[in-house]
């Protein structure tokens, strides 16, 4: 099936909506293990069960949105979105920094 250009920029939206769910719902998964400590085998098995749930959820949008054939701006569109999350999760970790830190400062002047 030939697929507009129009309909091509909202499925490439769309998987890049998912691929921030997908990196997002992964630092959930990392802030959890920083909250309880995990032995090294029942990390792995998380990780298996994150990276199956993942793939299965990857595998129903591209089946939704693409009909069922693998079209590269998915793929792209995924990746795309997952690299937007982690520059925004970054700018996010620095303006907390430097606010904790015009707070320290604050709190010391008292």
């Amino acid at each position: 099936m030939i697929l507009g250009i129009g309909t091509e920029g909202e499925i490439f939206l769309y998987a890049s909506l998912t691929g921030i769910t997908i990196l997002c719902a992964y630092n959930v998964l990392m802030l959890f293990r920083k909250l309880i400590r995990h032995s090294a085998s029942v990390t792995g098995a998380e990780d298996v069960i994150f990276w199956v749930a993942v793939s299965i959820y990857i595998f129903r949008k591209m089946y939704d949105t693409t009909y069922g054939s693998i079209r590269w701006f998915f793929v792209v569109g995924l990746l795309c979105g997952a690299g937007i999350a982690r520059l925004l999760i970054r700018l996010v970790g620095k303006i907390w920094a430097k606010i904790e830190k015009s707070l320290e400062k604050y709190m010391k002047k008292r």
